[in-house]
């Protein structure tokens, strides 16, 4: 039994053949289940292009005001949730041209004047593009805001700072938070700078060598918030370096949040206890009644794969591609939609996680009581105060701390005369200089640790976040 179909061929673009499609080829070869979501950009690039048409005199006043008022109904349509959608026209493009004809019968048939579904696609997809990258940008900035203040309420909580998850200085937990800020700044500017790079508009390239109808590509350009035409109309079809950029910044965003989720599931959990998340971000066990689980956190922490997953796949499909337009490149979209999806939902959770978080103070305090963590700090007094060289001075802390692992103590808590032997030259000064917070207040150089330096960087983001 054949599986051919037994409807007539697409009569978008039909004319040549003379026998349907498979219904296999069907499956494969619509894309209206993922580019439904470019149909609002679909409407305004169309709109967009018939007005540039009746300026150049290329169809009459009449034709534009049928066909533009015909894809208005269509709007309506699609924002009231009554377009139907049909994979029999394959994607996007199709489905609003057919039911364009549906409205206005054969006035529709001149929408498609010097365009091709290759500039159409392609012009679409960097104005959805466009204006995912500006929601992302303003979630961004949300978490930014809330981060900051974090940063400010803790501008002198301390907590100890670690190299190798290994304890190795004190720092403040202000001063931590406001790392993830200057990763969200460089993430909000990366996919700024991708904004600027797509913003040349391809509408008018045709299927790749330009059309012979006197069109005004700055026209449309400026229509749809462009700053200018492309400049070759074969890289114009084929360019998908912007979905590149997209899923670049992505990536990278995705994985700032998912090394800060990777820090919250560490100081949630029992043995450190540097924090609490809400029971409206946390789960329990279906067997262990005591469990709380930071899931919310640890979902954050895994979609990252997904992200960096859609990046390399849209290498994978590029890398083979010769010039100008192939079919392969149908596959792009439905890897940025993941990609957006997945991430935006990223960044909403971590904000309001993040809006809900208890920092347990004490316990931060006290886990930078210990691992002698201000060891750095003696040899730097050593240094000061001795003229040594800081590789002397470090092997005499060196030893200091093997004879206070030894006693089963902290360095503050030596005997004057244990650090004499090391070296006489040390006094009863060196107490203070084992002080936590003198430690911390030390840490004064521009971008430091020390509580005054926090306090400038938050006021200084306090300008810039407004």
């Amino acid at each position: 039994m054949s599986n051919k179909r037994s409807h007539d061929t697409n009569l978008m673009w039909g004319g040549r053949f003379s026998s349907p499609q498979d219904n296999i080829m069907e499956a494969i070869n619509s894309s209206i289940d993922v580019d439904y979501r470019m149909v609002l950009q679909d409407i305004e690039g169309s709109i967009a292009h018939v007005k540039m048409l009746k300026f150049q005199k290329i169809i009459s006043t009449k034709i534009c005001n049928n066909i533009i008022n015909g894809l208005k109904v269509i709007r309506d349509e699609v924002n009231n949730g009554k377009f139907i959608y049909d994979r029999k026209f394959e994607d996007i493009h199709m489905n609003v041209e057919k039911k364009l004809y549906d409205i206005i019968g054969d006035d529709a048939g001149y929408l498609h004047i010097a365009r091709s579904r290759n500039d159409q696609v392609v012009t679409d997809f960097k104005m959805w593009v466009r204006d995912s990258i500006q929601d992302l940008v303003s979630k961004i900035s949300e978490n930014m805001k809330t981060f900051l203040i974090i940063a400010d309420n803790n501008f002198n909580t301390l907590m100890p700072g670690f190299t190798h998850l290994q304890t190795a200085q004190p720092i403040t937990f202000g001063h931590h938070i406001l790392a993830y800020i200057e990763m969200f700044d460089r993430d909000k500017n990366r996919f700024i700078e991708a904004k600027n790079r797509l913003n040349e508009c391809p509408l008018g390239s045709a299927a790749l060598a330009g059309t012979s109808y006197p069109i005004d590509r700055f026209f449309t350009s400026e229509k749809l918030g462009f700053d200018k035409p492309t400049s070759n109309s074969i890289d114009a079809v084929s360019d998908r370096d912007f979905v590149l950029d997209f899923l670049s910044a992505s990536s990278i965003c995705a994985t700032h949040l998912s090394r800060f989720a990777e820090e919250l599931v560490i100081w949630a959990s029992d043995g450190f206890a540097f924090i609490e998340i809400s029971d409206s971000f946390s789960t329990g066990s279906s067997i262990m009644p005591q469990k709380r689980n930071p899931d919310a956190a640890e979902l954050i922490r895994a979609k990252v794969s997904n992200i960096t997953g859609s990046l390399f796949s849209m290498f994978t499909i590029l890398k083979g591609l010769p010039l100008a337009y192939s079919k392969d490149l149908q596959e792009d979209k439905e890897l940025v939609f993941r990609s957006y999806d997945n991430l935006s939902l990223m960044l909403e959770v971590m904000n309001k996680m993040m809006k809900e978080i208890t920092i347990n103070k004490d316990n931060l305090r006290k886990m930078t009581s210990s691992h002698f963590i201000t060891a750095t700090d003696l040899a730097d007094y050593l240094v000061k105060h001795f003229d040594y060289s800081f590789r002397k001075s470090h092997q005499i802390v060196g030893k200091l701390v093997l004879k206070a692992e030894k006693l089963d103590c902290d360095l503050k808590d030596l005997k004057l005369s244990e650090f004499k032997k090391m070296d006489p030259n040390i006094d009863d000064s060196i107490y203070k200089i084992l002080s936590i917070e003198n430690s911390v207040n030390m840490r004064s150089s521009y971008g430091g640790t020390s509580p005054s330096e926090v306090k400038k960087r938050v006021k200084e983001w306090k300008k810039k976040l407004k």
